[in-house]
């Protein structure tokens, strides 16, 4: 690429990188899933530059692409339930929730173990915020698809995703300290 080309990429960065990435941050709500789509579309402008691919409105091209990336995004994520959760031991070996819980046969201190990591997993349902519990208990419990729960509701399906996804990351983080708790006792 000649100097003259990596001044025009670096100018056309300086100039739309911070609406191009509020843009992205407004439809995809990990941050780090932003910033990836964010690196790809100035890596397609790097690499069609390189082509020589005339672009002839590259504020729009950006945006364009830009918005292919976050429809791929949600193509390719599926909900993620909460029974396919895993989370790591101190050997980093992933444990999904019925790993967690001790059979109710193994005598009363498992029994006693599997109540309170029941009881914790209440708990932290209840701790939830009202609008990623509903979610939550409607997909996860109620086993109701996201399609039905934005049909009652009137919420965006991908709303109803973003608020599962953050109700999914607490309970993870609330089940693997307690995990955590129970296997150092």
């Amino acid at each position: 690429m000649s100097l003259e080309q990596d001044r025009r990429i670096s100018e056309v960065v300086r100039r739309e990188q911070s609406r191009l990435r509020n843009f992205i941050r407004r439809r995809v709500p990990d941050p780090r899933d932003a910033e990836d789509i964010l690196q790809d579309v100035f890596y397609r402008l790097v690499e069609a530059n390189r082509l020589l691919m005339p672009i002839d409105h590259v504020t729009g091209w950006l945006f364009r692409v830009a918005r292919n990336r976050i429809a791929d995004l949600f193509r390719k994520k599926k909900p993620e339930r909460f029974s396919e959760t895993a989370v790591a031991d101190e050997d980093d070996e992933l444990l999904q929730l019925e790993d967690l819980l001790p059979s109710p046969d193994a005598g009363p201190e498992a029994l006693y173990a599997r109540n309170v990591l029941l009881d914790e997993l209440a708990l932290a349902i209840d701790e939830l915020p009202k609008e990623q519990r509903e979610v939550f208990v409607a997909h996860e419990l109620d086993g109701r698809s996201f399609k039905e729960i934005a049909a009652e509701t009137g919420v965006n399906v991908n709303t109803l995703l973003s608020r599962k996804r953050y109700a999914v990351r607490h309970l993870r983080k609330r089940l693997q300290s307690i995990y955590n708790e129970l296997t150092n006792a």
